[in-house]
């Protein structure tokens, strides 16, 4: 039986991590070891209904920019050239990793929902996000609005990566942004802004998946993780992408090295 102190844990882990390029999926499969929460059907969807709880966080911020992207708003492009950022962009980013993830949700259930799978990938995506830093590309887009198709398609595919837990959404594109031109500002905008549609697909994909080993008793768990993600996420939300659009991959990379090595630890000892 999953409690509400469990919920608010995980739900305080989720929000303080999703917006940076950590990987909150892997942070919450970490969090679930120590606690030694049971990892089940009803545990696994949690995890994503908690994330769009956090993702909820992203259209409160970015809300006038998603409603422009429908047309519903005019908003004024920060591109010089007067470009702005529409739906095919976003849904030529989602693309990818929609596709795979959709094909290999049940691998990835089965097989990598475990804190070695965990370990290894915070490792990985630290090397990554130091080759994005270290690789000197100057970048030819400065600003979301300036984004290309084919920009918008490459991080697409970097994002298929984050599909092993622990490499991070964030991370992946981010650093596959800037390998492919986009300034870090811009992919991480970018980012955000990508992850709300993958999020509610993802979450909905997963309820519908497992909806039947769901019971009533189950709701003031999913409510107190969604709503404690959210919260949280809201609250930390303006100062981390600030943070996550200024600061160099690089020392996000050494706390995932960290991370990886204090948890590596642990399962040697325990």
């Amino acid at each position: 039986m999953h409690t509400l102190f469990e919920a608010a844990i995980i739900g305080i882990v989720e929000g303080l991590t999703e917006f940076l390029p950590v990987s909150s999926t892997g942070h919450m499969i970490l969090t679930q070891s120590l606690l030694n929460t049971q990892n089940d059907e009803v545990m696994k969807t949690f995890d994503f209904v908690i994330q769009l709880g956090a993702i909820l966080a992203v259209v409160v911020i970015y809300w006038k920019r998603i409603l422009s992207l429908f047309g519903l708003i005019k908003r004024k492009s920060e591109s010089r050239s007067g470009r702005k950022l529409n739906l095919l962009h976003i849904l030529i980013g989602i693309i990818p990793a929609g596709v795979v993830g959709f094909a290999l949700n049940d691998f990835v259930d089965e097989k990598l929902f475990n804190s070695l799978t965990v370990i290894v990938g915070l490792v990985l995506g630290g090397i990554l996000m130091i080759i994005a830093e270290k690789s000197k590309a100057r970048p030819t887009t400065e600003v979301m609005d300036d984004l290309t198709y084919r920009q918008a398609f490459f991080i697409g595919l970097w994002q298929l990566v984050s599909i092993w837990p622990g490499f991070s959404r964030s991370g992946s594109t981010i650093a596959g942004g800037m390998l492919s031109g986009v300034s870090r500002a811009a992919s991480a905008d970018f980012t955000f802004i990508m992850a709300i549609p993958i999020m509610f697909g993802a979450s909905g994909v997963y309820f519908l998946k497992n909806y039947h080993a769901l019971s009533s008793s189950d709701f003031g768990f999913f409510a107190v993780g969604f709503v404690v993600a959210f919260i949280v996420a809201l609250l930390a939300v303006v100062t981390f992408i600030k943070l996550v659009q200024r600061l160099k991959l690089t020392y996000f990379a050494y706390y995932r090295f960290a991370v990886a090595i204090i948890f590596a630890i642990y399962m040697l000892v325990s």
